[in-house]
């Protein structure tokens, strides 16, 4: 795997940047957790995975599946970087006939391989596609990105019981554990306590990066997974909602809401200043 850590996190820049402009296209939308992955996103997406925007369907490309795909913004924003399709495409997010809908669907959109949205089936979706490279001898890798809230649906522990028990090395697993979802933090809501300790006892390799809005931390977590033979790997991310923005990352929660056009320039300055 080739990667650049500068690369990577201008990448992340650029995804920053795209996801706020797709969503103030639509004047509101999943801030926080679109944020807060895109890291992890430049780095799959800046050369982790074999992918080819020319040609989005071949058959032996790695999947995606962006299990909280009320998230697809900061998708769309790094399909858009890597050529998928135009930039501009990205100001029309959930409007009228467009490739873009509220969540990512594989139907409308280059470049995505699974539809998801309600939440907890896209791990389901995930294992399958991973069990069937296994059964196809496939050297194919499935990511799956889920998001902490998303773990109190009891299909994401059912998929990892499929996963574990089936050795599936070729699935890896990413928590966007930003400690916050739609109705408060995790905690207030239904406490996880270890993340780690879970899936450790459904017998996954688990890898617990601390910042995990580090590209840096989270490709040596990829290399780490995929020296893993015989189980399915979970890298745990601790990150923050809202990640880059501390407008957004100040707020008690930024699960869902509105960005101003108006607003841009100096989101984009505050990103340029990091970026520098």
């Amino acid at each position: 795997m080739k990667f650049d850590k500068r690369k990577a996190d201008l990448l992340a820049v650029t995804i920053r940047k795209n996801t706020l402009r797709t969503i103030a296209s639509k004047g509101t939308g999943h801030v926080g957790g679109s944020l807060s992955i895109a890291d992890t996103l430049a780095v799959l997406y800046g050369g982790v995975m074999n992918i080819d925007p020319k040609h989005p369907e071949k058959s032996d490309r790695d999947f995606i599946v962006l299990s909280k795909g009320h998230c697809g913004p900061a998708m769309y924003a790094a399909l858009a970087a890597k050529g998928y399709f135009d930039e501009n495409i990205l100001d029309t997010l959930n409007q009228n006939h467009t490739i873009l809908p509220s969540h990512t669907d594989r139907m409308k959109t280059p470049g995505v391989d699974v539809t998801t949205g309600s939440l907890g089936q896209g791990a389901s979706l995930a294992a399958g596609v991973a069990f069937a490279d296994k059964l196809n001898e496939s050297v194919s890798y499935t990511y799956l990105i889920l998001g902490d809230g998303e773990l109190n649906e009891g299909q994401v522990w059912e998929s990892a019981l499929f996963a574990a028990h089936n050795h599936l090395s070729n699935l890896i697993t990413f928590v966007d554990a930003n400690g916050k979802q739609l109705d408060g933090t995790t905690d207030q809501v239904c406490s996880l306590g270890s993340i780690e300790k879970k899936f450790e006892s459904f017998g996954y390799h688990v890898i617990s990066v601390e910042n995990g809005n580090d590209t840096g931390q989270i490709y040596r977590a990829v290399l780490e997974a995929k020296e893993e033979k015989d189980a399915p790997s979970v890298i745990v991310l601790h990150t923050l909602k809202g990640a880059g923005i501390q407008k957004y990352m100040d707020m008690d929660n930024c699960h869902s809401v509105p960005v101003n056009k108006e607003e841009l320039q100096d989101f984009y300055c505050e990103l340029d200043r990091q970026e520098r």
